[in-house]
């Protein structure tokens, strides 16, 4: 008992004194910042997934959505209600719209939707009465105000393309079938507009209650139905679902479809995912290289208390009580760090939220408690893992040391406490990835490394003593590779250190750089904002003459030809062959066809061999042979306009269908394929010119012209916000990096100490020792850097292939420059953490040893 109470007033007395003395300042540090890090982007990642199951729901207008092609059963309806949901039905069908006579009369084919008063049930519908026939898409957008309501009866709500194309302003009358209906608002920003193709003709909103009197509504109508779902009880929602799975399974009831989150924005979704993917990444490796941080300031605090441990065992102080100090002072220490770093993150984490205020538009559950356990448990490990039982040894310090400095110093850690270590480190690192692929590679990469730089590193020592003539080089040189040579194991160790600490900074930067990259080349400053569909043949090259003389040179232009899947390797195709409600469904519509010679840019062929000007071959899109079970070699029979074609699946190819280009399920990579009927898309920036659609759709009627301007504005101002909060948390893993390059370079501080008295003694100028230094730190850093860099493209490369899914471009260059960067960063931490050594008194530092 007795030495217990000794222990934990020694425990406290050491802790105060070393805060104080600030020789626990990196080591906490290194906690501080992994904490920090892990919790962030935990109490983020909980956050972000409240982000994106609430953007799905917008996007669906409803937690849950049942479309059918005929109206919604009462009893559909009455099985939410009685769950405590809240529903609301909306109908959706082409029909044509009519400016009234004394406003020219004309004609346009639009999309009317008639919506109840509970419409919608998530997100907002934006309206706008403030409209100006010269305000750009931004200015639109801006201008919207959200509706609480459907447009009231008497009145529609209709996009600002109908009011140009109809020349017609808010106020006037627009004729529906018998109705005549007065135009007051137009629409900024529908949740649940979609992106098809059948969605691009402009909306007409209005009341269900007006649906009647319009007499649109008939036998042979094909209207699109879909009952809205919602409501707090996230159990009764799920309930919903499985209920409606079940129903729509048993064929009772034909034409009906699920949808639920799951199909929201592939755009937005893809993005975040990614973007959570390298934050956690950041995370990961800002834990490793806190873990390496740890066990080199680790060993230096106990290299300097060696003697101080040496004299409280002359003074009395039993094993024991020395033991229960030092674990005292680590465990609340450590504890700390780690709720220091956790009141970070939390408040970073914050700052996230308000980056992606454009995303997380409403108030979000509060944060729960297990980023907090998981911080603090990762900053536990930290220390006990890699710190304390290096520590612990200064327990073992004979008495003698005090006379002897050459008895009691540290041992190896034992391979058993190292191991236990590791693993429990490892399983955590898998808990922070939150993905298996992202923690095998990044972990085994950054293992496989660790070991690689070890080799090379021993292997480069040899060659350098090898090389160096005693001779010819210059006695700096000679010295500096002397130093290195005569402690080979401490200078292995020091270039892991640094190495693992480059790797990790360069890894972040090339991913980061192509992440952000990727993101800017999928919807760039440039970014197609029209697709222009129902181009016919004879019309050409009319169009594409038009858009020259408006000054649009750069566009994208492709034959498209509606076919019908209706056989695989002479089998005819059914959807009853398919358990997969989206396969069903699939092969039951047309799909858009095309041809070029060219493969698009954000397509990869994946399987097979795009062959150019292949008469019997065609290309399919990845996801959707996976859903057909479409293998290569396989013979595809379609249905186009009438007319069978067939061709074997030469390529399997992945398609980026978050970019905002043209693209197809099937290629036929042919030039031309005149006997097949077919109309063109065009895709491009449209100019500034005011009026240039009007006088688009007035020169070609027929053409679809889709305006997607507000939507590449949105997802634009998205990736800015996501891009920032991945910019902050990336300098966590810069602030823990730089803490290992601090502790590696003086980690052998009182060695280098030692080495420059006996070299100052034997008349060795201070000049002289500071370009040793200069060149060691330079050659260690250098050669710390190239191991890290080739380290860090290779992990790079499998991340981007196997986690983030974008092309890896392979960086000539980041070799030099993380030698250079190495050399420097060690220079400066060399400086900063070395400058004492050389301005010590020689005699001190002779006494000392």
């Amino acid at each position: 008992m007795k030495t217990s109470a000794q222990a934990i007033r020694l425990g406290w007395k050491t802790l105060r004194r070393d805060l104080r003395a600030g020789e626990l300042t990196v080591l906490l540090a290194a906690v501080l910042l992994a904490v920090a890090a892990l919790t962030a982007v935990g109490f983020f990642a909980n956050r972000l997934q409240s982000g994106l199951q609430r953007n799905a729901a917008q996007l669906l207008a409803a937690d849950v959505v049942v479309s059918s092609d005929h109206s919604i059963s009462a009893a559909l309806r009455a099985q939410a209600e009685v769950l405590g949901l809240h529903t609301a039905v909306t109908v959706v069908f082409p029909t044509m719209a009519r400016a009234d006579d004394a406003q020219g009369g004309a004609s346009r084919l639009v999309s009317l939707k008639a919506v109840e008063s509970g419409y919608p049930l998530r997100g907002q519908l934006r309206t706008t009465a403030a409209w100006q026939p010269a305000m750009t898409a931004a200015e639109l957008a801006q201008a919207g105000e959200p509706m609480v309501s459907a447009p009231p009866p008497g009145q529609v709500w209709v996009d600002a393309a109908l009011l140009a194309a109809l020349e017609i302003d808010l106020g006037d009358t627009l004729h529906l079938g018998d109705a005549a209906l007065r135009v007051t608002r137009v629409i900024t920003q529908e949740p649940d507009r979609g992106a098809g193709f059948l969605s691009f003709s402009p909306r007409v909103m209005m009341h269900m209650d007006q649906l009647d009197a319009t007499g649109l509504v008939q036998p042979a109508s094909r209207l699109s139905w879909r009952l809205l779902v919602a409501g707090e009880d996230a159990d009764a929602v799920q309930l919903f679902i499985t209920q409606m799975r079940a129903y729509i399974g048993s064929d009772a009831e034909r034409g009906l479809r699920l949808m639920t989150q799951d199909d929201g924005s592939p755009q937005m979704r893809r993005t975040l995912e990614r973007a959570e993917a390298f934050l956690r990444l950041v995370a990961l490796l800002a834990a490793l290289l806190s873990a390496v941080g740890v066990a080199l300031a680790a060993r230096a605090f106990a290299q300097r208390h060696l003697d101080a441990a040496a004299l409280w065992r002359v003074l009395g102080l039993s094993q024991r009580a020395i033991f229960g100090a030092y674990l005292l002072e680590f465990l609340v220490a450590g504890l700390l760090a780690s709720l220091a770093g956790a009141l970070v993150g939390y408040a970073v984490h914050h700052v996230f939220v308000h980056m992606l205020a454009g995303l997380l538009q409403v108030q979000l559950p509060s944060a729960g408690w297990w980023p907090l356990a998981l911080g603090i448990g990762m900053g536990l490990t930290l220390l006990m893992a890699f710190g304390l039982a290096q520590v612990l040894q200064l327990a073992q310090v004979p008495p003698l040391r005090v006379m002897r400095r050459d008895v009691g110093n540290l041992r190896p850690v034992s391979r058993g406490v190292v191991a236990a270590g590791l693993l429990g480190f490892a399983l955590l690192l898998f808990v922070i990835s939150g993905n298996v692929q992202l923690g095998a590679i990044a972990v085994g990469g950054c293992a496989v490394a660790v070991l690689s730089f070890a080799v090379l590193a021993a292997m480069a020592i040899r060659v350098l003593r090898a090389t160096v003539s005693e001779r010819t080089a210059p006695r700096w040189l000679l010295l500096a590779t002397r130093q290195v040579a005569a402690r080979p194991l401490f200078a292995v160790i020091q270039v892991c250190a640094l190495a693992v600490g480059l790797l990790a900074l360069v890894l972040l930067v090339l991913l980061r750089t192509d992440l952000i990259q990727g993101w800017q080349r999928a919807t760039p400053p440039d970014a197609n904002n029209r697709f222009v569909i129902n181009i016919q043949p004879d019309q050409a090259d009319a169009f594409r003459q038009a858009l020259m003389q408006a000054g649009v040179h750069d566009y994208q232009w492709y034959p498209m030809i509606r076919g019908r899947l209706v056989a695989i390797n002479d089998h005819p195709v059914s959807a009853n062959d398919y358990d997969d409600a989206d396969a069903r469904r699939q092969v039951q519509r047309e799909f858009n066809l095309s041809h070029s010679t060219v493969l698009p840019a954000d397509n990869r062929v994946v399987a097979g061999a795009w062959v150019p000007e292949q008469s019997d071959g065609l290309s399919i899109e990845q996801e959707l042979a996976e859903r057909l079970g479409i293998a290569l070699g396989d013979r595809l029979h379609f249905d186009i306009g009438g007319l069978p074609h067939s061709a074997r699946v030469t390529s399997i190819r992945t398609v980026d269908w978050a970019s905002m280009n043209a693209n197809f399920f099937v290629l036929f990579p042919r030039s031309h394929m005149p006997d097949l009927p077919v109309s063109y898309l065009a895709a491009y920036r449209a100019p500034e010119t005011p009026g240039f659609d009007n006088a688009l759709v007035r020169q070609f009627p027929n053409i679809t012209n889709v305006d997607l301007s507000a939507m590449l504005l949105q997802i634009q101002q998205v990736l800015g916000q996501v891009s920032r909060a991945v910019e902050l948390l990336f300098g966590f893993a810069l602030a823990a990096g730089l803490v290992v390059l601090f502790a590696a370079v003086t980690a052998t501080r009182e060695e280098r100490a030692r080495e420059y008295a006996v070299m100052r003694a034997l008349g060795a100028s201070a000049q002289l020792l500071r370009h040793v230094q200069r060149a060691e730190l330079a050659g260690v850093g250098a050669l710390a850097g190239v191991l890290a860099s080739l380290a860090a493209i290779a992990i790079g490369w499998a991340l981007a292939r196997y986690v983030f899914d974008f092309a890896w471009r392979f960086p000539l260059g980041a070799p030099f420059a993380s030698a250079a960067a190495g050399a420097l960063l060690a220079l400066v931490a060399g400086w900063w953490g070395l400058r004492e050594v050389l301005q010590r008194p020689v005699a001190q530092s002779l006494r000392d040893a």
